[in-house]
Parts: structure tokens; C-alpha cells; sequence
């Protein structure tokens, strides 16, 4: 509920949550192995459940979290902000309890690691006990980069008047299309080694350790979020959660919660399934479906194992989901291993418009796989 008139006709916006939203934001905030993570949480899931219906119902229908709901927690146990993204703007929101509204607190996570970068940075007050936020300003990435860097705790911080407390200057110069510089250039990060990252996360995983993104270098902190199968290992970890993430398991016993939350699910085929380029898949048969949207367009990647072979070989298949509907060229599927890396035969391009896209891969006991779309998909995390 909007506890001002219009989300046009003030510089500062306050914004009114129920009694029912706040026991949700309560309830979803106990999955976290820190009690100072749970109440992090709290304050950022009221943020977001807020704000989101703000933008949702003044100005960005299609407005969505980033990079998806199931990926929040990964986020939520080791950083302060959630992101949200429309067309092709994302916002990074910045909750704090802090009544003097003093300066807007960055974590350099959202800073600094390259996938994470937003164009927009808002300050939100969370009030829990008056059950209102108030966004009382923001800030581009640019302006962020140009402000104070604490090394002490890695963040990024402006004073309120180095902030644009006026929210219609943002929505004006979208309006009106006018060209504006919001992100400055950030260093890429080094890809971890898959031994070294497994260090870490065993390491790190250590839930007596309190600030886990403090405890090594930003790069080597930095590149282990970026990948988002890294990022959600340290949270099971974290959590000391045993979460499957065996193709074999899926195919078993069922897709896993969490996958389920991402979009995989099992189906076992029914007479008719048109398999791809002489591939026989036998009626009963499992395979695994994630439904995507890639340039305004659904998609389908299934993974499904190739029979009658010496190693186990899966093949994983993009094909459109539309009523005759075609992969556009130019589209890329590819594979990399757990640390991001090519192998042989590990991508299929689309050089004309065509039915499907497929790779045939091999897959050792224990061994890992990444894959990747271009363009991406809405709401991909590696």
C-alpha cells in the first residue's frame, strides 16, 4: 500500500506493509544459519515485497526479483540488498533500520562483481514496528564507484546529499529516453580453479564464521558468488544442507525442492515424443524440462540420457516451445565444466533458423556441468 497519494508527487516515497506480509517476510527469513542473517533477511524481504508492488503497480508490470525468488537465500546468507530488474534496468535495493537516514551503505558485492552490477542503487528505511519503508533516495552504479570505498567492510558509500532524493528524475528520464551513463567499468573476475573454490567453500562453509565475505580477497570472494553453482554450494554448506544436485537423483526420485523453484521438473514421456536428429526414447522414460524465456520468446532445455553407448553420454536440447517455432540463428548452446571451461564438442550455433540446438556429452562419475544460452535467458544464474 502506497501511504503517499502518487509515486510521482514526492521526493521521498512511503510506502505501508500489512500485518500478514510482514509474518511472511518473518517466516521466509528462518532459513539462514546466523541469527544476524535471519534478521538481514527479514528487513530485505519486507524491502523487496514492497517496493516490487510498487513498481509493479505504478510503473513496471513485467518488473521481477533477480535473478530468480530460489536464488535468494544464496544471496540473503552472505550479502545485504536483493535486485530487481525490468527491460533492461536493474535495480539493487539497500534496506537498513537506521532512522537518520545518514548514508546509503553499499556492499561491494553489487559494486564490484560484474554480473551484479545495477544501474540504479535506492536507500530504503525499514520501519518494522510502524510497518512502513521509505525510499529516501538513490544513486547510478557511476556515482557509487566515485564515492567513498571502506575497506574495513568492503562498501561503497554516499552522504544524502551525494543522492538524488527526487525519484521523478529517474522516472522522467526514462520517459523521455534520454541517454544516461548509470554504470561505470568494473575489472572482470578471475575464474576459480574447481579445486580451489571447493577449498573455499569448505572452508567457508563454516557457519562460526560470521562474515564469511571478509574472511579472503575480494577477488577470490568475488568470483565465488559470480558463479552461481558456487554461491548455492556455500549455502547448503552453510546451512548444512545435503541438497541433490545429480541429473541420475533427478531422474530417480524427482527433481529437488530448490530445482523445482528454479524450473526443472521430471516428465516421463508419452506416446508421440518427438525426439531429436534419430534419438529413440522409450514411452515411460524420464527426462529432465526447464522452461525458458529468451528474447521475448519460451524456450524448453531437456536433458535426457542416450542409450545403448559404451560411457554414460546425455544429451542436453534447446528447442523452441511455440507452435512451430524455430531457434533464430545465432543462438548458442553451450556446455562448460564445473569451473567454466571449453571442452571439445561443447557448443552447437545456430548459423541459419533451425528446429533444435543439441549436445552429446559424456559425463564422468562425480563430474559437473555448466550450461549457457546466448542470448540469456531471462532471470539465468549459472
Amino acid at each position: 500500500m502506497i501511504a503517499n497519494s502518487s509515486v510521482f508527487d514526492s521526493t521521498q516515497i512511503w510506502l505501508e506493509f500489512s500485518a500478514q506480509q510482514q509474518n511472511q517476510a518473518w517466516e521466509n527469513s528462518q532459513c539462514f544459519s546466523l541469527a544476524s542473517s535471519r534478521w538481514n533477511a527479514y528487513l530485505n524481504q519486507i524491502c523487496l515485497t514492497t517496493v516490487l508492488y510498487l513498481l509493479q503497480e505504478e510503473y513496471a508490470p513485467k518488473a521481477k526479483v533477480w535473478p530468480n525468488n530460489a536464488a535468494l537465500p544464496s544471496f540473503g546468507e552472505v550479502v545485504n540488498g536483493t535486485a530487481i530488474v525490468f527491460d533492461d534496468t536493474r535495480f539493487v535495493l539497500i534496506p537498513s533500520e537506521a532512522s537518520d537516514r545518514s548514508e546509503l551503505r553499499v556492499p561491494q558485492e553489487w559494486v564490484d562483481i560484474p554480473s551484479w552490477v545495477a544501474d540504479y542503487y535506492l536507500a530504503v528505511q525499514v520501519n518494522p514496528d510502524d510497518r512502513c519503508v521509505v525510499i529516501w533516495g538513490y544513486a547510478t552504479h557511476e556515482q557509487l564507484k566515485k564515492g567513498f570505498y571502506d575497506l574495513s567492510d568492503r562498501t561503497y558509500s554516499l552522504a544524502p546529499n551525494d543522492l538524488i532524493s527526487d525519484l521523478n528524475v529517474l522516472w522522467v528520464s526514462r520517459q523521455l529516453a534520454r541517454e544516461e551513463t548509470t554504470r561505470a567499468e568494473v575489472t572482470s573476475l578471475d575464474i576459480l580453479p574447481q579445486a580451489q573454490a571447493e577449498n573455499l567453500i569448505q572452508r567457508l562453509g563454516n557457519s562460526a564464521i560470521i562474515e564469511p565475505r571478509l574472511a579472503i580477497p575480494f577477488q577470490l570472494w568475488g568470483a565465488l558468488l559470480e558463479h552461481g553453482g558456487t554461491r548455492q554450494q556455500l549455502y547448503y554448506r552453510r546451512m548444512g544442507l545435503n541438497e541433490q544436485q545429480s541429473i541420475i537423483d533427478w531422474l530417480r526420485s524427482g527433481v529437488s525442492g530448490i530445482a523445482q523453484e528454479i524450473g526443472w521438473k521430471r516428465i516421463e514421456l508419452q506416446p508421440g515424443f518427438a525426439g531429436a536428429r534419430s534419438v529413440e526414447l522409450t514411452e515411460g522414460e524420464a527426462i529432465l524440462s526447464r522452461q525458458l524465456q529468451i528474447a521475448g520468446q519460451p524456450y524448453e532445455l531437456q536433458v535426457f540420457p542416450l542409450r545403448d553407448l559404451e560411457q554414460p553420454t546425455w544429451r542436453f536440447q534447446l528447442q523452441n516451445s511455440a507452435t512451430g517455432g524455430v531457434i533464430p540463428g545465432g543462438f548458442k548452446l553451450r556446455l562448460l565444466t564445473e569451473d567454466l571451461q571449453p571442452f571439445e564438442g561443447n557448443e552447437d550455433v545456430a548459423t541459419t533458423a533451425q528446429e533444435i540446438l543439441y549436445i552429446d556429452v559424456a559425463v564422468a562419475p562425480g563430474e559437473g556441468l555448466v550450461w549457457e544460452i546466448e542470448p540469456f535467458p531471462e532471470n539465468y544464474d549459472r
